[in-house]
């Protein structure tokens, strides 16, 4: 990941430099107000350190300019702790503050944090239940069960992790008042187990001793 620090303090600019480098990160530096937000908008940066005060342009109108355009994660540094300076800093876009004197540490796990709590959250892979052509897709691949599976799997996967019974399967699959004992309901079970195991690459039906059948989903 590529991380702007715009800095006035060469000093200070370049410990903050080392210490994210030594996690990892690419790091750019820059001194100049009037250069940043140029250099923050042709770049793809992944955060910016924005120090608040800064020769040519302050971090404040910076940070406005910036977030007009982009929203780039921006961690504000300064030395001026008094309240309107926090506030004003945040409405204009900020994602966080960090005030002087601070720890390089502090500067790494502050960058950490911001970089996860915004990061992309994964949607969890879920199984789609197509009934016109009784079908379940997962993850992209598809499997072809039969009437029975496909009603014994739509009421599993229409409240994952709950438990459901043998007779609460047997009437969400039949529709016929049949009767039907627990071994026919067990073997569509095994059958469907033997299908889902290739299309996700692990049995996700779970046997309760005693009580019934419940769907748990990788991930």
């Amino acid at each position: 990941m590529h991380i702007l620090i715009i800095e006035d303090e060469t000093e200070l600019a370049a410990i903050m430099r080392d210490y994210l480098v030594r996690e990892g990160y690419q790091v750019s530096l820059e001194n100049n107000g009037l250069f940043a937000v140029q250099s923050i908008l042709q770049n793809n940066y992944d955060l910016v350190l924005l120090d608040l005060m800064l020769p040519g342009k302050d971090g404040i109108t910076i940070c406005r300019e910036v977030r007009a355009e982009n929203n780039v994660p921006i961690i504000m540094v300064t030395a001026k702790v008094e309240e309107i300076d926090r506030l004003l800093g945040l409405e204009m876009g900020a994602d966080d503050y960090i005030c002087k004197p601070f720890s390089p540490r502090e500067v790494v796990a502050r960058v950490k944090t911001v970089l996860r709590r915004l990061a992309p959250q994964q949607e969890n892979p879920r199984l789609h239940m197509d009934k016109d052509r009784l079908t379940v897709l997962f993850a992209g691949k598809e499997c072809e069960l039969t009437l029975v599976e496909w009603r014994i799997l739509a009421t599993l996967n229409s409240k994952v992790s709950r438990i459901f019974s043998r007779d609460q399967l047997i009437n969400h699959a039949y529709d016929d008042q049949r009767v039907v004992n627990d071994r026919t309901i067990d073997s569509h079970i095994n059958k469907l187990r033997k299908k889902l195991v290739g299309l996700i690459g692990e049995d996700p039906i779970k046997s309760v001793y005693g009580v019934g059948y419940k769907l748990e989903l990788p991930g």
